[in-house]
């Protein structure tokens, strides 16, 4: 059996063992608004809080790397949640031990109220980048003369009318393997152009939610499945992501998995197409 076969039976197979929620690969990021000390994006609920864009970090994190807080200037606040165990006695008396959420909270301040300290030019965390997966990524849209940006961004996709593909950073992602998960998807899709494979009839993708955006959804993501298993950097996380995402778009193809085996065909032409074959 080829490759894309055997991927396109593993995910009927999982889709088969019932619902599978998606997850988001990346962390939302608010035009760059991180902790300074971590260089990790807030969460999406930090970044609703927040007030300004860039850096913040608590009084001491600022003091640790030579920073003053303004005289005058007020703190915001982030939260996160937490698991701790509760050890709890029972009406028959037996001692048992439960896991609540607990809320905390931390006081921070914007850059703009520090003096002392300059922005940072880099502004997240180093990650160590896969080479294969780049050296994939450059040498197709460097091929196509595709229009590519990693940027500190909360959207990912590929623009047919401008030939452009955006995805966040690296830093973004929990693990390093959902970047280029998420990047394969969209290298995917562009292969549709009219330029190319001529998938995408009109040039432009076929409106959301529609049968055409479904099933042009899962070629992306067959795709984008089998580049991580040639590669050998798939992992069960992003395969089982990969799997719930097509499982939503099928909800809209009726949960029809004949269309999995059709769109595998098409997803293994872009893919022959990425890889120069």
């Amino acid at each position: 059996m080829d490759v894309y076969s055997i991927v396109t039976e593993r995910i009927i197979h999982q889709l088969e063992q019932g619902y599978i929620p998606w997850k988001k690969p990346w962390v939302d990021c608010k035009e760059g608004t991180f902790n300074r000390i971590s260089r990790k994006p807030y969460s999406l609920l930090n970044q609703l809080l927040l007030v300004h864009d860039g850096e913040y970090a608590t009084y001491k994190q600022w003091e640790q790397i030579g920073g003053k807080i303004r005289k005058g200037e007020k703190s915001e606040i982030v939260v996160f949640w937490k698991m701790q165990e509760v050890t709890e006695k029972t009406e028959t008396g037996e001692i048992q031990v439960r896991n609540i959420p607990f809320l905390r909270y931390y006081n921070v301040f914007h850059i703009s109220q520090v003096e002392g300290v300059k922005p940072l030019t880099e502004p997240f965390t180093e990650v160590q980048p896969i080479v294969a997966g780049d050296k994939l990524i450059t040498d197709y849209i460097t091929r196509e003369h595709i229009d590519f940006s990693e940027q500190a961004s909360n959207n990912a996709y590929y623009k047919p009318s401008t030939d452009s593909i955006v995805v966040p950073m690296k830093q973004q992602f929990q693990v390093v393997n959902e970047y280029y998960s998420t990047t394969f998807h969209e290298i995917t899709h562009s292969t549709g152009h009219k330029t190319r494979l001529d998938r995408l009839q009109t040039g432009q993708i076929a409106a959301f939610g529609s049968e055409e955006y479904s099933k042009e959804e899962l070629v992306a993501e067959i795709g984008s499945a089998t580049l991580m298993n040639l590669l050998g950097i798939e992992t069960v996380k992003t395969f089982r992501n990969t799997t719930a995402y097509i499982q939503s778009w099928l909800n809209v193809l009726k949960n029809d998995n004949k269309f999995i085996v059709s769109a595998s065909s098409k997803a293994e032409k872009a893919v022959n197409f990425i890889l120069g074959e």
